[in-house]
């Protein structure tokens, strides 16, 4: 299932905050970005289309309930990411946010903790 940048944007607040209705969303999402009600209320119909997300009518108000599970989609962007730039390959990645100088100690030591964990696990 494919969602764009914008309606993560959405599927954010229900991935932090569980069932949310409407008015929920759109007052967290618009507190954050210069987007009307309007766009935020498309941006659920599309996700509701999808299938990203159900709705459950309550009185006159509809619950949003996220059906995407976050690691789910962030797998599947991560997986997209590294295909369409490296080939689907993990080092060149690395390699690259090393040689533009964007890995500070803290991301190297983790870096240096993640392969300890794997060599360990062989």
């Amino acid at each position: 299932m494919q969602i764009s940048t914008a309606e993560s944007v959405v599927m954010e607040v229900m991935w932090r905050d569980g069932p949310c209705y409407a008015e929920q969303i759109v007052s967290e999402v618009t507190a954050s970005r210069d987007w009307t009600a309007a766009t935020v209320k498309t941006l659920l119909n599309r996700l509701l289309n999808k299938g990203a997300v159900q709705a459950e009518r309550i009185g006159r108000r509809y619950l949003y309930t996220p059906v995407l599970n976050r690691d789910d989609y962030i797998t599947q962007e991560s997986q997209g990411l590294l295909d369409r730039l490296f080939d689907g390959q993990v080092a060149p990645l690395v390699s690259y946010f090393s040689e533009q100088q964007k890995l500070n100690q803290k991301d190297i030591a983790e870096l240096k903790r993640l392969i300890g964990k794997l060599d360990d696990s062989e």
